[in-house]
């Protein structure tokens, strides 16, 4: 990896562009803006080929509101956005041929009591459920203690089946933490606790491991991975409001706590902005290292962890127009970079 330097190849530009998916069956991909469209993208072209959705009218791209997430399975688009009051939806729309039915169900909706730290990423895990982050409801230092809360979804990662064709949206895994809970101690949808602002989680398409990267408050960023062979994260606290990174916030390390992998000051950065695990073909070295950035300096960063040590490296290049807002993943493993100044972009070999 330490031989690895990448440069950005700019594919498009599209108005805010804020989450992309690949969705199975079609050679395209799907990119969300946070306005609220979603959009099928040809990356070799660099061209919009169809909006498939626009819920314009339902959100407004605002401080951190907006779409601000999407999955695709073979049948459904989930997308997760702050509705005009500024709570959270999660809402599913079904697929036909290249692009949607016009059948809708709600999944989840969550009241936000501030308009700041509303996560919003989806992800599809390698169990075929449907993972859902949330922020701890916003506002800062976490006044309602929602990252240590398991009777609310915030400040926590949520774990369903959505059945948008059944009588209940969703069902619970039977493996969840609190999914045979009796007493009403921790909500049955939660998979894992302890977060502030959750800004992208992915899952490695080789191993499995889950990868979050956390927003910090005052002093620290935070990645942390989740092997799959320990159970993914399964009941694991990442310890919000108690901690931030490797370091006390509030008070003593919770049980079943997981410390992050990586942390860096703010002094090099503001707000992380998680990544994928490279997969791909083009850039040889980068292979396994998990890309990852920060949305105010917007350069691009590699971690390795399969020496058993912990290895990190700057790629040497920063996103066009700064605020790096997401990444995405093609079906064949490559990475782009989603800067909100518009530029998608595609992370290649120097």
């Amino acid at each position: 990896m330490f031989a690895a330097d990448v440069a950005l190849q700019a594919v498009l530009t599209l108005d805010e562009p804020i989450d992309m998916a690949v969705a199975p069956g079609d050679d395209l991909v799907w990119i969300a803006e946070r306005a609220g469209r979603v959009s099928r993208v040809d990356m070799e072209r660099g061209e919009v080929v169809e909006t498939v959705l626009d819920i314009g009218p339902e959100t407004e791209a605002t401080g951190e509101q907006g779409l601000l997430g999407i999955a695709v399975t073979d049948r459904w688009l989930y997308t997760n956005f702050t509705d005009l009051a500024g709570d959270t939806r999660v809402d599913a729309f079904e697929r036909e041929g290249t692009g949607l039915s016009g059948r809708r169900r709600a999944i989840l909706f969550q009241a936000q009591p501030f308009s700041n730290h509303n996560g919003g990423d989806l992800a599809i895990g390698p169990d075929g459920f449907l993972y859902v982050a949330f922020g701890d409801g916003g506002s800062g230092g976490d006044p309602l203690n929602a990252g240590q809360d398991p009777t609310t979804w915030l400040g926590a990662v949520l774990r369903i089946e959505p059945t948008p064709d059944a009588a209940e949206p969703y069902a619970v895994p039977a493996g969840n933490p609190f999914a045979a809970d009796s007493d009403g101690a921790g909500r049955p949808e939660i998979f894992l606790t302890g977060v502030r602002n959750p800004w992208r989680l992915s899952f490695d398409r080789a191993t499995g491991d889950l990868w979050i990267a956390d927003v910090g408050q005052d002093a620290y960023e935070e990645v942390t991975v989740l092997l799959a062979a320990n159970g993914g994260g399964l009941g694991a606290n990442l310890g919000w409001r108690l901690r931030e990174g490797l370091h006390r916030f509030t008070g003593d390390e919770p049980l079943n706590h997981a410390d992050p992998v990586w942390e860096y000051s703010q002094d090099d950065g503001c707000s992380v902005t998680g990544g994928y695990v490279y997969r791909g073909s083009a850039i040889e070295d980068l292979y396994g290292a998990y890309v990852f950035g920060d949305y105010c300096t917007s350069r691009l960063w590699a971690l390795q962890i399969s020496t058993g040590e912990v290895e990190f490296r700057e790629l040497g290049a920063e996103v066009f127009g700064g605020s790096l807002a997401s990444f995405g993943e093609d079906a064949h493993g490559e990475l782009y970079a989603l800067s909100l100044n518009g530029t998608v972009a595609r992370i290649v070999p120097r």
